[in-house]
């Protein structure tokens, strides 16, 4: 390819693709994402780092990616490069490689270099790219190009991994400008006062605190009396506590009124980069563990020596070899000089040269993509400049000899070459539950396939996941593409792996079933006999816990892990050691109180909660509401009997089945356009008649300051977009309740909505406003008595087999008006309020609740996972031999930690912890377990629960109790509960309250009863 026809592949800028992008766009930003557009990316080398790079490269979505590498295929390559099968051996790596990672993305081109084999990388090839990625190269070759791209503005990374070893460098050029270090949200927040000095200080309102740091910068809006601070130039600031910081001289401005809202400004950050050829002399080592600190030296060292000797032999060091260990130690002595090294650590580098681990390419290729797509979007603060990585702590207790680490001749060589052939067989025994195949989960069968988990005698790999392929996990969940849309997740995923790793063919079974209390006859007793741990790439914190409490039931190990956006942690559960998942959480996210959203919001979150709330009231609980009346017998007794919101319940009735029903779809656009007048005028002008704008607080202070803002009532305009959209949407929904054919038809709206005549307002008097959570909340306004609104509905029986069709939300379909309706809705609420308005994409994501996704962040976390799960096989046993970890790759941020032990409690002399319990065989009575506790514990039974049941307690009637503690505990379960236990079930969980000699509680395991 010439210079000219690299640098001029240029295909027209195209519009992001929302439906694609929307997880990552959520995490870059579209202005970052266009610039990445506008790049072209060339990696060389497509082993098995290479291509784990550009697979992540081509997701993300940049401008093209070029691979270089016409190398032969080698059996061994198929240790970690999971495009290539065993067909592919002999033919060139690049030429079958970039066909399928052209099928992951079809707005990437992605380019064969071409070349012959035995063709160093030289200047020619790299010319007309923007970013270059080395892999696997030479160091004399990283010298040669790094000099003429740090010239010649390129940005530049070198990688490379040896076994559980990984380094990468980055080299973005003298002046490189970083336009967002950290990628989170700009802080903002109220201000009650500003001062009138040479170095003012802004106090913030006191609700929350103002998070900034000492060198932030700041602007303004909303200011009153001061308004030349409003749109000013950023302002640097000094935090003088949590609600004060300082901006400098204000004396030249007006007075201080009231009002106001800091926004913290982004500033840009120039970073310069030092060449290869300075920075191998004088290094900026990036941490990756803290508990390793002597490491990244030693390894800058033995790094070099490693390509030295390879230059000098023409091969890495053999496996477990002590002959070129030695030497590789002496290279590194002669490059470190007065550098103190860590012999062992540079012994096993020598030792793992030649491996090919696929955790540690997950780790590193996550990385570096990372640091691609910063080179090209200026976006997240790039590494500086050497990262070293090692996971020594996988290795098994037992280490292979230099024979037991030799060649095979398979496609786990590798591995091998690590962790010698014992041990792989080991692994290919292991069988193991995958609990979730979306982004994680796909990631892990990949690893776990090129590992061979589950491939041997005696292996397995169960995967479950119940939901469908839709057209946003194909930018992250790489074993999908566009043809298995609709399909189930773990069928095409168990089928894409096993095509990778054939050996899995039969040894990969996938289920549609969720996890859950449901499920228990699928995931039971036998189930979990036969696996050995559990590995979860779950997206919820319920699923999660209740594989939680299942593991620890069944005493398996169990490996968790998450993402946010570019953050993502990793935890590893080991029976009788750690603490469980559950055993610590983070605190519940923090709500707006609810008088808050519904009549004073001050933010957007807070209009679009409120939106989303009015969108199940309008098109959801009615449906509902009068399905239940039209199906259930006495539905109006029971309501008015036991129900709770019974008032408003019987007016949706009222509406949806006589009032509002509609018979066409232009009575959808009338219903449409009054429930505008309803939400954003005439509740707005009732709001202002009970709390006027001048209103004062029981202190004499204005009502309407703070964060309280007056609102304002909205006039229809049917030439107002958002005015139109939101009649558009709700129209469309109300039809959709009633089976009618809806309409976009945008004349028909203006005409239809605009010839409805405004309403009058009559103010309601004494009407309640709820000022505070503590306020009771007003009653619904019905307007006449219960018993007259029943006696205005049809009957049932007039009805037969009519129903309404209640709206199921869903975020990722663009054609169901349900985010459009949020949106419109949320930003009429939002002008009321004088809030700014937020567009379709970040409304979806607040409404949805959508958690940002990046491939890359999700590579690293599943390759971290991995590293923990050889640990698992290996059956270590001592807490320190485990790592939990916590990354942001935006920082970029490592942090590991040795995951918590278990807590211990104490009932008499015994010591147990969380997974203890005390085992009951063949049914015993009741009786039975309170005698055993009170003869050979001195513990006296209090209570006996098992799942919602309380069994038996002390205070039980002497009838009643002596009949309890005669039964057998199946009996006894099946008596209270008054429900059949399954067939399934062959033992019990039970909870006992106990009291020792001298009547305290005292807390002790739970039981195993097995019946």
């Amino acid at each position: 390819m010439t210079d000219k026809e690299a640098g001029s592949m240029d295909v027209d800028e195209v519009a992001i693709d929302e439906g694609l992008y929307s997880r990552q766009l959520y995490v870059l930003g579209h202005e970052a994402m266009r610039r990445m557009a506008a790049s072209n990316v060339l990696i060389i080398g497509a082993k098995g780092l290479g291509t784990e790079i550009a697979k992540n490269v081509v997701l993300a979505g940049v401008k093209s990616v070029t691979i270089f590498d016409p190398e032969p295929v080698e059996i061994k390559d198929l240790s970690t490069q999971f495009f290539l099968t065993a067909a592919d051996v002999g033919k060139p790596r690049a030429a079958v490689t970039v066909p399928r990672l052209a099928e992951l993305n079809t707005y990437v081109p992605v380019r064969d270099l071409g070349g012959s084999p035995g063709q160093a990388v030289t200047v020619d090839l790299i010319k007309g790219f923007q970013v270059v990625v080395l892999t696997d190269v030479p160091l004399s070759t990283q010298l040669e190009i790094n000099d003429w791209t740090h010239a010649n503005g390129v940005n530049f990374i070198s990688a490379s991994t040896n076994g559980l070893f990984g380094s990468a460098f980055n080299d973005f050029g003298p002046k490189f400008t970083c336009v967002d270090p950290t990628g989170e949200q700009p802080l903002t927040g109220m201000i009650v006062e500003v001062d009138k000095e040479k170095d003012a200080i802004v106090t913030c309102l006191d609700e929350t605190r103002h998070g900034l740091e000492d060198g932030d910068f700041v602007t303004f809006s909303e200011v009153k009396g001061m308004e030349e601070l409003n749109g000013c130039e950023p302002r640097k600031i000094t935090v003088k506590g949590p609600y004060t910081f300082t901006i400098g001289d204000t004396t030249g401005l007006g007075n201080y009124v009231s009002g106001g809202i800091f926004t913290q400004v982004k500033m840009p950050k120039i970073i310069e980069f030092k060449s290869l050829r300075e920075s191998l002399k004088s290094p900026e080592f990036f941490m990756t563990d803290f508990a390793k600190f002597d490491r990244p030296a030693t390894l800058h060292a033995g790094f070099q020596a490693l390509s030295a000797f390879k230059e000098k032999n023409g091969r890495l060091p053999r496996p477990r070899n002590k002959e070129d260990a030695a030497e590789v130690l002496k290279l590194t002595k002669e490059i470190a000089g007065e550098e103190e090294i860590n012999e062992k650590v540079i012994e096993e580098l020598a030792y793992q040269a030649t491996g090919d681990i696929s955790p540690v390419i997950a780790v590193i290729g996550g990385f570096v993509a990372q640091e691609v797509l910063k080179a090209c979007s200026a976006k997240f603060h790039p590494m500086i400049q050497h990262l070293y990585f090692d996971s020594l702590e996988s290795l098994p207790s037992e280490l292979p000899t230099e024979e037991d680490a030799a060649p095979i001749g398979s496609r786990y060589d590798g591995q091998i070459a690590v962790f010698g052939k014992a041990f792989q067989a080991k692994i290919g025994s292991h069988k193991q539950f995958l609990v979730g195949s979306g982004a994680i989960g796909c990631e892990m069968l990949k690893n776990w396939s090129m590992m061979g988990v589950g491939s041997g005698q005696g292996g397995a790999i169960h995967v479950t996941d119940l939901d469908t392929i839709e057209k946003s996990n194909l930018n992250r969940q790489f074993l999908f593409r566009a043809k298995d849309l609709s399909k189930f997740k773990s069928e095409v995923a168990a089928r894409v792996v096993s095509e990778m790793n054939p050996d899995l063919e039969g040894k990969i079974k996938s289920y549609q079933d969720g996890v859950g209390p449901d499920t228990e006859h699928i995931y039971g007793d036998e189930f979990f006999a036969n696996i050995d741990g559990v590995t979860n790439a779950l997206d919820n914190i319920k699923a999660r816990l209740y594989m939680d409490t299942r593991c620890v039931f069944y005493e398996k190990p169990l490996l968790e892990s998450g993402t946010l956006g570019t953050k993502g942690n990793t935890q590893v559960v080991v029976p009788h050691l750690t603490e469980s998942y559950a055993s610590s959480q983070d605190p519940p996210e923090k709500e707006a109180p609810s008088c808050t959203v519904k009549s004073f919001p001050n933010t957007i979150h807070h209009t679009i909660e409120w939106s989303r709330k009015k969108f199940d009231d309008l098109f959801v609980n009615p449906a509902l509401t009068v399905n239940a009346y039209l199906s259930e017998p006495n539905y109006i007794e029971q309501t008015l009997k036991y129900g709770n919101s019974q008032a408003e319940k019987l007016i949706q009735l009222r509406d949806f089945l006589v009032t509002a029903k509609p018979l066409s779809f232009e009575e959808c656009i009338v219903w449409a356009r009054n429930q505008f007048e309803e939400d954003y005028n005439l509740a707005i002008r009732q709001l202002l008649f009970s709390l006027p704008k001048d209103a004062v607080t029981s202190t004499g202070q204005p009502f309407w300051s703070g964060p309280k803002r007056a609102p304002e009532a909205l006039t229809f305009d049917p030439d107002d977009r958002t005015h139109l959209d939101y009649v558009i949407a709700a129209a469309n929904l109300h039809a959709f309740n009633y089976g009618l054919r809806g309409s976009t038809d945008v004349a028909l709206f203006k005409k239809v909505a605009g010839s409805v005549p405004a309403p009058k307002f009559v103010p309601k008097q004494n009407m309640k406003v709820q000022i505070n959570e503590t306020d009771a909340a007003p009653e619904a306004d019905v307007g006449e008595d219960l018993d007259s609104l029943v006696t205005k509905l049809p009957q049932p029986s007039d009805l037969v087999g009519y129903r309404l069709n209640p709206v199921e939300f869903e975020k990722d379909d663009d054609t169901n008006h349900h985010i459009d309706f949020i949106t419109a809705s949320s930003n009429l609420r939002a002008t009321n309020y004088s809030i700014k308005v937020a567009d379709r994409h970040s409304t979806k994501q607040i409404a949805g609740k959508i958690i940002p996704a990046i491939a890359t962040t999700t590579a690293l976390v599943t390759g971290l996972v991995c590293l923990e799960l050889y640990k698992i096989i290996d059956k270590k046993d001592k807490l320190e031999d485990y790592k939990n970890g916590f990354v942001n790759l935006a920082l970029p941020f490592f942090g590991f930690s040795e995951p918590i032990a278990a807590k211990k409690a104490k009932y008499g002399e015994t010591e147990w912890t969380l997974w203890d319990r005390f085992v009951f065989e063949n049914d015993p009575t009741l009786d039975n377990i309170v005698t055993e506790f009170r003869e050979k514990h001195k513990l006296e039974v209090s209570m006996v629960s098992q799942g919602v049941s309380m069994l038996w307690s002390s205070f039980t009637a002497p009838a009643k109790s002596k009949e309890r503690l005669r039964m057998k505990m199946s009996k006894l379960v099946e008596t209270v509960s008054k429900k059949p236990i399954p067939p399934t079930t062959k033992q019990l969980t039970v909870e006992i309250m106990v009291t020792d000699e001298e009547g305290e509680d005292v807390e002790v395991p739970f039981l195993v009863v097995r019946i």
